[in-house]
């Protein structure tokens, strides 16, 4: 099993450069607290919150991830220049249509620095 990195309070850290390192890694879940059973749903992730993440040819984020539990619910995969060559921060909107209550996590892979999981949301659905 590959490590799986972890976002933590940045705001606790003091060194800047180890904030950016762990915040432009760090996926980001945006998204309502509560949804309506059968209805399509918006989910936004965004990786990185308050700093941007390089888009070189061996450096750039490869893939998006969205799961409810243990399951995946949809996958955005990445090239090297899709953004331009550029720091930036990578947002995908996954649309999906809720059955029942969800528990939102979002991974990220960085093809320097690994694995990295959002913290999870949940997401109430009703009828």
């Amino acid at each position: 099993m590959p490590k799986i990195n972890r976002y933590v309070d940045i705001s606790q850290i003091d060194k800047e450069a180890k904030k950016d390192y762990i915040d432009r890694h760090s996926p980001f879940i945006h998204c309502e607290t509560t949804a309506k059973k059968g209805e399509k749903f918006l989910v936004k992730v965004r990786v990185g919150n308050e700093y941007c993440h390089p888009d070189d040819f061996d450096h750039y984020i490869a893939y998006v991830q969205l799961w409810d539990s243990e399951r995946l619910l949809g996958q955005a995969t990445f090239t090297p220049g899709s953004l331009g060559n550029q720091c930036s921060q990578t947002e995908v909107d996954f649309y999906i249509v809720p059955t029942k209550n969800m528990k939102l996590t979002a991974m990220s892979y960085c093809t320097k620095h690994g694995l990295w999981e959002s913290d999870p949301v949940e997401v109430e659905v009703t009828e």
